[in-house]
């Protein structure tokens, strides 16, 4: 689907083969910035299909070559991130010449990152909104909050009372009155 100005609409509703299809693989520089500057999440059980790629266990995976990250309050699996004393640095798994050691096998956010497309910062937005946020979980909700409430961006089908539609749980999260998920 297409909107007026020939980008694709994107929502949160967005089936993945379509946001994958947005995603074709591209070595450019604006694409490998991310690869430079961090890694991408996994989502749920990717790591065990890295692991078989590598030829190695889950447990090996993650005490050589993955971090926990948290976001939303969501921890989740990511490659190491080579820092070398600085807060950001390269993905354990990117080599300037050779690009993406995992290219078959690398996170879904890293998949759906395309920083040359006009579109890019929607397709981070649609991972965001279906693989971090919990909207089960109320200090998930106060967290994407506060985000927005700080300019963040989101898509259609993002929007607080659609994410939780129950205006009375939506409150309830929002002032802390509901502390754990449901």
């Amino acid at each position: 689907m297409q909107d007026r100005t020939d980008k694709p609409t994107i929502t949160k509703h967005t089936p993945q083969e379509a946001i994958i299809s947005l995603a074709p693989a591209c070595g450019c520089n604006e694409c490998r910035h991310g690869c430079r500057m961090g890694s991408g999440f996994f989502a749920e059980g990717e790591a065990e299909k890295l692991a078989q790629f590598l030829g190695m266990g889950v447990e090996e995976l993650e005490k050589a070559h993955l971090e926990e990250a948290e976001q939303f309050n969501r921890t989740l699996l990511r490659p190491k991130i080579l820092r070398e004393g600085r807060p950001y640095g390269r993905c354990t798994f990117f080599d300037e010449e050779k690009g993406c050691a995992i290219h078959d096998a690398k996170p879904l956010q890293c998949r759906v990152a395309m920083g040359c497309r006009p579109y890019g910062e929607k397709l981070m937005l649609w991972f965001m909104l279906n693989h971090i946020l919990d909207p089960e979980d109320p200090e998930s909700v106060r967290q994407y909050a506060s985000y927005l409430k700080a300019g963040g961006k989101t898509l259609p089908g993002g929007e607080l009372h659609t994410l939780v539609p129950d205006k009375e749980r939506l409150h309830k999260m929002l002032d802390y009155t509901t502390v754990k998920p449901w």
